[in-house]
């Protein structure tokens, strides 16, 4: 399901969309991100459009139990990170990303 939103919040993955626009407001406004969900609600991709071009992309790959293990991130110049979850503990203990450029 195609969905619609003026911003988001934090800096974790996968982003944290917030405050849903109708498709209908979308005619007025020059900045704003479109997300693609599954039947469980989970983000596949989503894009930040600003005046109609695509400025970053990310897609998110998650396992059968819910758990995000993969993300890939472009930027408005189409450089692409490829981020996999690994196994180790990062700053709140919990498991982390692991970047790979160019993939």
């Amino acid at each position: 399901m195609l969905r619609y939103f003026l911003t988001y919040r934090g800096v974790r993955l996968p982003l944290a969309l917030a405050e849903e626009l109708a498709p209908d407001a979308l005619r007025h406004r020059n900045t704003y991100f479109r997300a693609e969900f599954d039947p469980a609600g989970r983000v596949c991709w989503l894009e930040k459009l600003v005046y109609g071009e695509v400025e970053m992309r990310h897609d998110y790959e998650w396992s059968t139990d819910g758990r995000l293990v993969a993300a890939t991130l472009r930027d408005a110049e189409g450089e692409t990170v490829r981020q996999t979850l690994d196994n180790e503990a990062v700053d709140g203990g919990g498991p982390g990303l692991s970047a790979r450029r160019g993939a």
